[in-house]
């Protein structure tokens, strides 16, 4: 059986994960208590379910402690398990609260009168941070989607990928974006690429992306983009094997220039075509996936 296990920060986007979910083919459940895992995931198995998504939220924060021994066990008997998180960064939860005018889970358990705006969006950042610290462990175990920026349809793209991939040891997950619009917090490495000749101050190449061939020939034949290639390159054969040793699942490598369109697009494509050699490999375009 093959398990996708969502967690997340509340207004992260769960709903919109296990739609995709959904749609190619996993049963899925929200809100499932943690101490109902393994007693489900039986049940599923006696109805010979083979993809089963399950969403759970900070509702269950007294019990979230349960789950990453819980997946252990799930293992041990074969099971294929695909933890995700779900995360955005706090101005954009308290946007998307605003604009659904939804309470926060947490939000009572603040005990806090509020009687302006100002003290009811202190109350929610409040609750936003609190909730970060209760999902601390999951998320540091889990492969992580930074929903900031994304529009539903990317989300849904992203998760629809990440659970397409073949079952590896450690997948590498190469994104590009652009530094105007803020960095990932899915990253587990960034790399500052805006010092490299840049193709948009070429009036041929300015409307096409790191993807395009006259873009690529233009950026292959600049010695520093190769020299960045090759030194990036070095530093992930250098400790690879130790994260995958570590048991890390996934390692999201972000490559940022200004506009997320030209050089940080072209570095992606080389990396995740180089790295595919060794390593199951998928790769994301933050910026062109949004168009």
């Amino acid at each position: 059986m093959e398990i996708v296990l969502i967690t997340g920060m509340s207004g992260s986007g769960k709903s919109v994960a296990l739609n995709a979910l959904e749609d190619v083919g996993f049963y899925c459940v929200d809100n499932l208590p943690p101490e109902l895992l393994l007693a489900f995931v039986a049940l599923e198995q006696k109805h010979q379910a083979a993809r089963v998504a399950i969403a759970m939220d900070v509702r269950s924060a007294t019990s979230l402690p349960l789950v990453p021994e819980q997946l252990n066990a799930l293992r041990a008997q074969g099971m294929v398990i695909k933890p995700m998180f779900l995360d955005a960064n706090t101005d954009t939860l308290v946007r998307r609260y605003s604009e659904t005018r939804r309470k926060h889970p947490l939000s009572q358990s603040q005990g806090l009168a509020t009687h302006t705006a100002q003290d009811e969006q202190r109350a929610l950042v409040d609750a936003i941070e609190l909730e970060r610290e209760l999902l601390a462990d999951l998320r540091e175990q889990s492969h992580v989607i930074d929903s900031s920026i994304l529009r539903p349809s990317q989300l849904q793209g992203y998760v629809k990928s990440m659970v397409s991939s073949p079952q590896a040891q450690l997948t590498l997950v190469f994104e590009s974006f652009a530094f105007k619009r803020g960095v990932p917090t899915d990253a587990d490495f960034v790399f500052d690429v805006r010092m490299l000749p840049n193709p948009h101050y070429e009036p041929l190449l300015k409307a096409l992306t790191g993807q395009d061939a006259p873009v690529s020939e233009f950026l292959q034949a600049q010695p520093e983009v190769e020299k960045m290639r090759g030194q990036i390159t070095e530093f992930l054969n250098s400790w690879l094997e130790s994260l995958a040793r570590d048991h890390r699942s996934y390692v999201t490598v972000a490559i940022g220039c200004t506009g997320g369109q030209h050089r940080s697009v072209y570095l992606v494509e080389q990396l995740a075509k180089r790295f595919s050699q060794d390593w199951v490999t998928l790769k994301r375009h933050r910026e062109l996936d949004a168009l």
